[in-house]
């Protein structure tokens, strides 16, 4: 048994107290906040213990491991001080704001010997896993175009609420590094890497110091192109949608499930029906479907017990990390820039 605490008072910790609670190997122990009134109610809600400390937090006992909901800007410094107290850390995407911090949460990671994720939740998605296989097995041949749409809508109280959201400092960006990241990581799961970008960004909408909007073109290392749209803005919101054209074909994803397969040879699984994401992400951020969630805590959990790497571990929560900053490097430059 693994006792777990939860760094975070927000939306986004109550759905990994919820997903932990679904995994008999983990026991939620504690959490710690700044917000004294939203930290109350999620410890008298699970039976945890509350804490507006992070060191008095880290020394709860016992605690094998932390899963870190905080603002992003936060989750390196969070990250780095349970690892060096021997925890393994778990932190909601993306890793960090800068690949700076980044780096230093994985090398203090890497010194203690604790296990680092990232909660990248799409990449253990059924019909995200059968579509990753059909493209790694050739199904779809030589991949040509790309194109991925996240078209959501957050209402103007999402940030005029928020101490953080939107701002440079603890969100990073906007549109492109808090909703659109998901599907950056996405497509260098199935894709691999890019190469090359050129991005334009605007604050067409909201009231923030970060982009609502953002369009970027990109240049795979396997040498097809694509096009990533990530807004905030487009009232009422849409299903992301990701669409591949390979040299055998096409296939559509839609709400992370496939919703279109047309290849010019036909496969016996493309018609596997799924359940569907009841999250309403295009327009809302909470989460009421935890089971995306729960599959990376089980695999991380499998991970510390068998020595193994979890799907996304932090070198691979870096990848994301970096592309949206040569993107965002590449609108400031207004130029195509390497993706490094």
């Amino acid at each position: 048994m693994l006792n777990v605490g939860f760094i975070g008072g927000g939306n986004i910790t109550d759905t990994h107290i919820r997903a932990a609670m679904a995994i008999p190997q983990l026991r939620p122990s504690a959490v710690v906040g700044t917000n004294a009134g939203k930290i109350k109610v999620l410890a008298e809600k699970y039976g945890i213990s509350p804490y507006d400390d992070l060191h008095r937090f880290l020394s709860h006992h016992p605690l094998e491991m932390v899963i870190i909901g905080s603002p992003s800007g936060l989750h390196a410094t969070e990250g780095i001080a349970a690892s060096e107290q021997g925890l393994h850390v778990l932190v909601e995407k993306p890793i960090d704001v800068t690949t700076k911090r980044a780096d230093r949460l994985i090398r203090a990671a890497k010194d203690s010997g604790v296990k680092l994720g990232v909660l990248f939740q799409d990449r253990l998605k059924p019909d995200i896993l059968r579509l990753r296989n059909w493209i790694r097995s050739g199904q779809l041949g030589r991949i040509l175009l790309v194109e991925a749409s996240v078209k959501w809508y957050r209402p103007p109280e999402y940030y005029a609420n928020s101490k953080w959201r939107g701002t440079a400092s603890l969100d990073g960006g906007g549109a492109l590094m808090n909703q659109g990241i998901h599907t950056v990581d996405l497509l260098l799961y199935l894709l691999g890497d890019i190469s090359r970008v050129q991005a334009v960004t605007k604050t067409a909408l909201h009231a923030i110091e970060s982009e609502d909007t953002c369009v970027a073109t990109l240049e795979f290392a396997n040498g097809a192109v694509g096009v990533l749209q990530a807004t905030t803005a487009a009232f009422p919101g849409y299903a992301r949608r990701v669409e591949i054209t390979g040299s055998e074909g096409t296939v559509c994803l839609e709400q992370d499930r496939i919703t279109k397969v047309d290849l010019k040879t036909p496969i016996d699984d493309a018609h596997q029906a799924e359940p569907v994401d009841q999250n309403p992400s295009a327009n809302s951020p909470v989460v009421s479907d935890v089971r995306g969630h729960q599959r990376i805590l089980e695999d991380f959990v499998q991970c510390i017990e068998t020595g193994g790497t979890p799907v996304c571990d932090g070198e691979e929560g870096r990848r994301s990390l970096a592309l949206v900053e040569a993107i965002y490097r590449s609108a400031r430059q207004c130029e195509a820039v390497t993706a490094s």
